[in-house]
């Protein structure tokens, strides 16, 4: 069984081929610039483990050529994985926010469809663009392959109410659903069910706190096997400073500022998703890579937006160590989770109290499954690299063998 993967933004394609018999990639690739209004062309480019890679430029209007172009490089180019899509036994969609409608992964039907649509306004950056995606592959290849949608928000969906509910008039949540979703949650199952796996133990026997460390970032604790609480909410706005992103603010700030500049509230959501975060800090970039350079090279504001960043993770990992009543483990994970140890280092520096203790040796070491803590830590620190794709297939497969 093979399961095609997608991961479709406003203008890009992402995918990979998953072969679920040993769960090995056949291939990936991106399309890019889909949609353009300059009159440039879109371009693919698609790689395969063995080292074969197909690029090609050619028009891309909409996600539908996006698609054709994937079609001929898995099957025609100098770089094909297989004879014919029919190889391919369904499409696996990574759609990021999924409300209350859709507390598991499902079939996307064309009601299924409509309602993904629907939740746009809780997700605008996204889901427009997975129902386009979605759509494209309607057209593209009928109804034959069966396509499930995988929710980021599903995971979140086992919250309990009081950890999930503003204080704001009760009418809001009735009304217009307005109540904690959280994000990133196809990555924190597969981190958290990795550890598990990688410890020998069964996850609902442990607390466990799983740091997603990005462009975009949030932070989930995990208790019971399922999970607690989450640092994203309403939307991916929500938590602790990320790329470009504000993180959780005093809301009467922006109602100051827009008053002050007489701003609308597209204005103020533009700069609180496109502008803040550690971009808006250093005013130099959102790359973090970049930040640690500028930062030693002595530029101030660089350095104030690390240390903003570093103490705004270590005050949500204590906050959901408090709220759990302990911690088992601590995972980090994603681009800079992945591979900045310094970080790392300067996080579990200020968690001493947990009885924290960093091995240097494995921290130093990135993009690795790894145990970064000493064997005499009383928490368990790990470095677990994120695989939302297969995540996505397994759920897939799932679905359709249902």
């Amino acid at each position: 069984m093979k399961i095609f993967v997608v991961n479709a933004g406003s203008s890009t394609l992402k995918y990979q081929v998953i072969d679920m018999s040993d769960e090995s990639l056949v291939c990936k690739g991106i399309c890019d610039r889909i949609g353009a209004t300059d009159g440039s062309l879109g371009t693919i480019t698609h790689k395969t483990p063995d080292g074969r890679i197909y690029e090609n430029e050619c028009e891309m209007p909409t996600h539908a050529e996006a698609f054709e172009s994937v079609v001929y490089a898995l099957t025609k180019s100098d770089a094909k994985v297989m004879d014919s899509f029919d190889e391919i036994s369904a499409i696996g969609h990574r759609i990021v926010q999924g409300g209350s409608v859709f507390p598991e992964s499902c079939i996307l039907d064309d009601a299924a469809i409509d309602e993904v649509e629907k939740l746009g306004e809780l997700a605008p950056l996204h889901n427009p663009a997975h129902v386009l995606a979605i759509r494209a592959c309607l057209k593209t290849f009928g109804d034959k392959i069966p396509q499930v949608g995988v929710f980021d928000t599903a995971f979140h969906q086992t919250m309990p109410k009081r950890t999930y509910m503003y204080a704001l008039p009760y009418k809001y949540y009735r009304e217009y659903g307005v109540r904690k979703y959280g994000a990133h949650g196809t990555s924190h199952k597969y981190v958290s069910d990795r550890l598990a796996a990688m410890l020998g133990k069964d996850k609902k026997d442990m607390k466990i706190i799983t740091c997603h460390l990005g462009s975009g970032c949030s932070i989930s604790a995990i208790k019971d096997g399922v999970c607690f609480d989450t640092s994203m909410g309403f939307t991916p706005l929500d938590g602790f400073m990320m790329g470009t992103r504000t993180g959780t603010l005093d809301p009467s700030v922006l109602t100051y500022i827009a008053e002050k500049e007489n701003l609308t509230p597209a204005d103020i959501n533009r700069i609180c998703n496109k502008e803040s975060g550690v971009l808006g800090i250093s005013e130099l970039t959102n790359d973090n890579r970049d930040l640690v350079n500028a930062a030693e090279e002595g530029n101030e504001q660089a350095a104030l937006a690390l240390e903003m960043q570093r103490y705004q993770i270590v005050k949500f990992i204590g906050s959901y160590v408090a709220a759990m009543n302990g911690v088992d483990a601590i995972v980090f994970t994603a681009g800079i989770g992945e591979n900045n140890p310094q970080l790392r280092k300067d996080i579990c520096k200020d968690l001493q109290f947990l009885g924290i203790e960093i091995d240097d040796e494995p921290n130093n070491k990135r993009g690795l499954e790894i145990r970064i803590s000493t064997a005499d830590s009383k928490v368990g620190v790990y470095v677990v690299p994120t695989n939302e794709e297969l995540a996505i297939a397994r759920e897939t497969k799932e679905v359709i063998s249902k």
